[in-house]
């Protein structure tokens, strides 16, 4: 019997992936997008529509087995309208629409930005989650959304992933990138020493997969079990680069107010959450999903970061002649923080 997965979000960074993961496990892939990409893998069906579009993603829902939903306004957006019609409204539609045309399960991309800044560690499934700002309050909306699916017979797992890294990862790691290229100095807040986890796109996509071929619904936090501090990671990746970056601690109270007054005012395209929780420590228990699912990451924080930055090195001449796209599949204008490496 034919597999047809569903990908919403299908050209954006994590959902290309996604596709690509689900090909080489024999699925056969519908993409649900606003726009197409020109490097869409052969044989997948492109579906265009707006996930705030009932009937098109009834449309997209058609025939499909698992639908693995990834379309979200990230906070690079910076649009709390958005992040409510789209993950929050987007997501009910998915979820309506897969009941209506009795997709047999679900699998709801989260964030870790559902938990705010947690008061203990590690996070488990169990942590209430308490968000500190509009996208992890969206997210958490969605959340809800699937419980209340859950009740009206839809088989849905919700998948929390820490921070994405992985070859081809843009966004706001493109400037940090650029940064270590020219040989600037990066900063961390205090003393770095605050203990911040990763997970590897690739790591990320496994663990959706493997939460799509479980039967019953399930959560399921996900990290790399091989992480350190933010300082031992950002010095790990300047020591690889070899171009006389360094590693330089910056106050943290001031740094955030100046981040929260920059990004207000559109000079910075950082978002809340990173202000939030640069300095902060935070990483997931995933005992669940080794126990549940029999997900094992692949990559350490310093290999994803060294990966990541080797190909930006290698195909960053195209990445700064594209325009649009998705935010974490191309470059990043800095804006204000270019000034950043040159002050410390």
């Amino acid at each position: 019997m034919d597999k047809l997965a569903l990908v919403t979000g299908g050209s954006g960074y994590f959902g290309d992936l996604l596709v690509s993961k689900l090909l080489e496990h024999d699925y056969k892939v519908r993409v649900f997008d606003l726009l197409d990409v020109d490097d869409r893998k052969p044989g997948v069906e492109f579906v265009q529509g707006d996930i705030r579009d009932l009937d098109a993603v009834k449309r997209a829902c058609e025939g499909v087995t698992v639908a693995h939903h990834n379309v979200a306004q990230v906070p690079l957006a910076k649009d709390k309208e958005l992040f409510w019609s789209v993950n929050q409204g987007g997501t009910e539609n998915l979820l309506k629409a897969a009941i209506g045309q009795q997709v047999g399960k679900v699998v709801y991309t989260s964030s870790s930005a559902v938990f705010g800044v947690p008061t203990e560690l590690p996070v488990t499934e169990e942590t209430k989650p308490v968000p500190a700002e509009a996208y992890g309050e969206a997210k958490l909306a969605g959340e809800k959304l699937c419980f209340e699916a859950r009740e009206q017979g839809l088989d849905v797992s919700i998948v929390r992933p820490r921070t994405i890294m992985g070859h081809g990862r843009l966004g706001i790691m493109q400037i940090l990138f650029e940064w270590i290229r020219e040989g600037y100095n990066v900063p961390v807040f205090d003393s770095g020493d605050n203990r911040y986890q990763f997970v590897h796109a690739e790591d990320m996509a496994d663990a959706c997969r493997l939460a799509g071929e479980r039967a019953g619904p399930g959560i399921y936090n996900i990290g790399t079990d091989r992480f350190s501090t933010m300082r031992e990671t950002l010095e790990a990746l300047v020591e690889h680069a070899g171009t006389g970056s360094r590693v330089k601690s910056v106050s943290s109270k001031p740094a955030v107010l100046g981040m929260k007054v920059t990004s207000a005012l559109g000079l910075s395209p950082l978002g809340a959450y990173h202000a939030l929780m640069y300095g902060k420590n935070m990483w997931f228990d995933c005992t669940r999903a080794n126990e549940e699912l029999g997900w094992q990451p692949r990559f350490s924080n310093e290999e994803m970061f060294i990966q990541s930055y080797d190909w930006y090195l290698q195909n960053r001449d195209s990445v700064l002649s594209q325009s649009g796209g998705s935010h974490h599949r191309s470059a990043v204008k800095q804006g204000v923080l270019k000034l950043i490496p040159r002050l410390i």
